[in-house]
């Protein structure tokens, strides 16, 4: 009966993958992850319209979504995690996306 007790405690070996999760995780409060989500939300929004479609190589371009542009280089510079960043760039597309269609933005 000993034996059989020694031999379920044996632990498995940790892999690279293991150790390197576990040193990138890095947890931040909720009121700091709410505001950069209202952040985004934000700089989704934002979009620079015309009121005449300007044309440019034959395609007609109704606006510029400068706050998207603005969203992508905040994400690239203050979050390090891989994974972190890519859905920060899906929430800003997606709000960017749906905002094109909205009546909001700054039009000229």
């Amino acid at each position: 009966m000993a034996k059989q007790k020694q031999a379920k405690l044996k632990k498995q070996p940790r892999t690279k993958a293991t150790v390197s999760r576990a040193s990138e995780r890095t947890f931040e409060t909720d009121g700091t992850y709410f505001l950069k989500l209202v952040v985004f939300v934000l700089l989704g929004t934002l979009w620079l319209k015309f009121q005449q479609p300007m044309t440019w190589l034959g395609l007609p371009i109704h606006g510029i979504p400068i706050g998207m542009l603005f969203g992508l280089m905040l994400v690239r510079q203050f979050e390090k995690i891989q994974s972190d960043r890519k859905i920060w760039y899906a929430i800003l597309l997606v709000v960017t996306i749906i905002c094109y269609f909205v009546p909001a933005g700054i039009v000229l």
